[in-house]
């Protein structure tokens, strides 16, 4: 059976900085509509920054959202014609203040395809530099080192709730594995 969903209107709602927002009339497979809300968003990375010392580098921020403080990857937004691998770079500068001497592609992954677009790259970066971060204006962020391994127990204990944290130290652990 095939269970793509059919647009037969769309209808733009809110454009902001970040992310836009549409509502689509879509035909089903049945030959029933209905309506699904999505979030256009245009992709970001997130960057697991390995010491050499084996450590992640994490920032930890207030996120809005969830009205919690969380510790998470460093990440951020493509901006328009900029490559991914540009912006993990500019990111994890930018929030951490480290520069890689090696960024290496790992995976991309959609955050949440139920009603937003948004695709995640991920990168590993090594052979850290340590610099002055540089974060936006509107960005309070505190640096943490933690091991990869306590790292892992930190989300099997629920204290790391962050998807893309969950899904980046996952995926560095099995890579370094079989490395």
């Amino acid at each position: 059976m095939n269970f793509e969903e059919k647009t037969m209107k769309t209808e733009r709602i809110y454009e902001g900085k970040i992310l836009n927002l549409r509502i689509d009339t879509v035909e089903l497979p049945d030959k029933k509509y209905s309506k699904r809300e999505i979030v256009e968003h245009p992709g970001a990375v997130a960057i697991v920054a390995l010491t050499d010392e084996n450590e992640i580098i994490l920032v930890k921020q207030y996120r809005k959202a969830v009205e919690r403080e969380l510790l998470e990857v460093p990440a951020g937004k493509l901006e328009i014609g900029e490559e991914p691998k540009e912006t993990a770079i500019r990111e994890l500068k930018e929030e951490t203040g480290f520069t890689p001497k090696k960024i290496e592609y790992l995976l991309e992954f959609y955050t949440s395809p139920g009603f937003s677009n948004e695709k995640m790259y991920l990168f590993l970066a090594s052979g850290l530099v340590e610099g002055e971060a540089q974060p936006e204006k509107d960005e309070y962020i505190e640096v943490k080192k933690v091991k990869l391994d306590d790292l892992i127990d930190m989300i099997l204990k629920g204290e790391i709730m962050d998807s893309k944290t969950i899904v980046s130290a996952f995926t560095v652990k099995d890579y370094l594995l079989n490395k």
